[in-house]
């Protein structure tokens, strides 16, 4: 049983609220696909399936362990994975689940698995490269992919699609554009030629906010399901799912001239009441949150964190702080906090998310 005292509490409701929210800048017509891969993105992939399972059509995972995992918990929703391997490929045909299918390599290695079991109608994606440069077909091999499906009836394509490389940067209209147009235009290609038409979807979370008439058949909604958009107005009318809180295990006086934690890096200019609290890097508090880069907040006023981040604690200054040991900590609770994080990190707060050690307790409160 994991006893970690230090809690990520996840809201069910404002998890539903973002959904909504961006339901709301769809067509009705229009699928959603919701992104839970690494973790739902450091809080619970499998509880953030259950909470919005009714509500979205697709799910999408990075690998195929996180598919598993999902349909072992008794999810029974489509599941993308986005990055398969060829040595999955057994296991995410045992589990229902669907691959995309990025290169010629992984297609070819498929499709023979599926004409050796045999499989009929299997459903997988194709993604293509129109600008990212990470995975994906080019344009240019649209004919070779039409040739090699229509020499097998072991497979049917649920999707065609493509990731847009900066549709949160209005300096680069130009190019998400043209990205858009070069995915329509291999569209065309793959529909005049394939016999039927796959779903389509190119479109992200900042996506869905700046280039709505591109929503196509569906999107996809990852960090904005977490209360996330492109700008600070966007971010404001999500709500926050992560709260992270843990406790004060002891208070210590420090006297003028000692010093707290590893290679002394704080040294008490004055009578300091420091309080250590249990989490640290190895729970995804980074190491530059130290030395007074960071803080947390304790009975409703901050704390900064002195001396360096230790791998399971860290020390915070109280001493104008009226609390005592088992005293409620919080670690963040909004994302401006956790935008902040990401600020004094030199990161973003999918890293901050993401970085969340699987060792901290998990709760959904609904």
């Amino acid at each position: 049983m994991n006893n970690h005292v230090t809690v990520l509490e996840i809201d069910a409701n404002a998890v539903l609220h973002n959904l909504n929210y961006f339901k709301q800048k769809l067509k009705s017509e229009t699928k959603i696909l919701a992104v839970v891969k690494a973790f739902g993105y450091g809080s619970d992939a499998i509880e953030i399936a259950k909470i919005v399972e009714k509500d979205v059509d697709y799910f999408a995972v990075a690998y195929a362990n996180e598919g598993i995992n999902l349909r072992e918990a008794g999810i029974t929703t489509p599941i993308l994975v986005l990055h398969p391997q060829i040595a999955n490929i057994k296991d995410i045909v045992k589990h229902r689940l669907e691959p995309n299918l990025y290169n010629f390599k992984i297609l070819d290695a498929f499709l023979a698995y599926a004409n050796e079991v045999p499989l009929m109608n299997y459903p997988i994606h194709i993604k293509f490269n129109t600008g990212l440069n990470r995975l994906g077909f080019w344009h240019t091999d649209v004919p070779n992919i039409l040739a090699t499906l229509k020499q097998s009836n072991n497979v049917i394509v649920q999707s065609l699609f493509s990731h847009l490389a900066a549709s949160e940067d209005v300096n680069e209209q130009e190019f998400t554009i043209n990205q858009i147009n070069n995915f329509a235009y291999i569209v065309k290609q793959v529909y005049e030629h394939l016999g039927y038409e796959p779903m389509i979807h190119i479109l992200n979370t900042s996506g869905v906010i700046n280039y709505a008439k591109a929503q196509f058949d569906m999107v996809r909604i990852g960090i904005g399901l977490y209360g996330f958009g492109n700008t600070p107005n966007e971010t404001a009318n999500l709500k926050n799912t992560h709260l992270l809180k843990s406790v004060i295990s002891q208070i210590t006086l420090i006297k003028p001239g000692e010093t707290v934690g590893y290679n002394r890096a704080f040294v008490a200019s004055k009578p300091t009441k420091s309080a250590t609290i249990p989490i640290g890097h190895a729970d995804g508090i980074s190491r530059r949150l130290g030395n007074k880069n960071g803080f947390v907040v304790v009975n409703g006023q901050p704390a900064p964190i002195i001396g360096n981040v230790c791998m399971d604690m860290i020390m915070v200054d109280v001493t104008n702080i009226d609390c005592k040991e088992e005293d409620e900590v919080i670690i963040f609770n909004h994302q401006q906090h956790i935008e902040f994080m990401a600020h004094k990190c030199e990161t973003i707060p999918y890293e901050i998310l993401t970085a969340l050690s699987q060792r901290i307790k998990r709760l959904v409160k609904r």
